[in-house]
C-alpha cells in the first residue's frame, strides 16, 4: 500500500470508516513465493462473516484522457503479472481467500450522476467509485492490452457484467455516499 497514491489512500479510508478489518501490505520489497517474486498485494481484507479478501487497488479516473478531449469509458486495464500476483497469493492463503482487482475511480468534477450510487465514497473533498473483479473472473475474460507493457483489460460490456461495487464481495450492502468524519 502506498499512501502517497491518493486512489490507495481513498481506499484505505473506505475500510476504516467502514469498521473493515485489514491489513495494508508494505511494498518497498518486492515479496517472495520460495525462489519466485510475486507483485505484492495492497490489502488483506477480513469480516466477521467469513469474507477473506486479497486486493490490489488499481485508480483510474474518470473520464480519462486530455481535459480538452475526454475519454467517458471505464479503464479496465491491469498487468497480467497483478492477476498472476492475485492467483498466487489466493492459493498461498488457502481455501476462502479470493483474488479482487478494486477500480478506484476518481470522479472529475465535470461527472453528474443521475442518481447517489451506493458504491460512492466521498474523502477529502474527492468522489470516488469502488468496482471490483474476482481476479478469476478477470482472467477468464481479459485480452491482451499491450504486449509490450504486459497488459490486459476486459471488453467494456464484460466489464460491465462482471463490475460490482466493492460492498458486494463483503456481503453487507450499505450506502456510502456521505464522507467519513474521521
Amino acid at each position: 500500500m502506498d499512501r502517497s497514491n491518493h486512489y490507495e489512500a481513498a481506499f484505505e479510508a473506505y475500510l476504516q470508516c467502514h469498521r473493515r478489518c485489514y491489513v495494508a501490505v508494505d511494498e518497498t520489497r518486492r515479496s517472495m513465493i520460495g525462489d519466485l517474486g510475486v507483485k505484492s498485494l495492497d490489502f488483506i481484507v477480513h469480516d466477521e462473516g467469513g469474507v477473506r479478501l486479497l486486493v490490489d487497488v488499481k485508480g483510474r479516473r474518470f473520464p480519462s484522457g486530455p481535459g480538452q478531449r475526454p475519454r467517458r469509458v471505464w479503464e479496465c486495464w491491469s498487468t497480467r503479472e497483478d492477476i498472476d500476483g492475485l492467483e498466487r497469493w489466493a492459493e498461498l492463503f488457502g481455501p476462502g481467500y479470493q483474488g479482487l482487482l478494486v477500480f478506484v475511480y476518481h470522479l472529475q468534477p465535470s461527472v453528474t450522476l443521475a442518481s447517489q450510487p451506493e458504491d460512492l465514497w466521498i474523502w477529502r473533498g474527492r468522489r470516488y467509485l469502488l468496482r471490483a473483479v474476482a481476479a478469476v473472473d478477470y482472467r477468464r475474460h481479459m485480452r491482451v492490452r499491450s504486449p509490450k507493457w504486459g497488459t490486459v483489460s476486459l471488453p467494456g460490456a464484460v466489464f460491465r457484467e462482471l463490475a460490482q461495487p466493492f460492498e458486494a464481495f463483503t456481503r453487507t450492502l450499505q450506502p456510502v455516499g456521505e464522507e467519513c468524519p474521521f
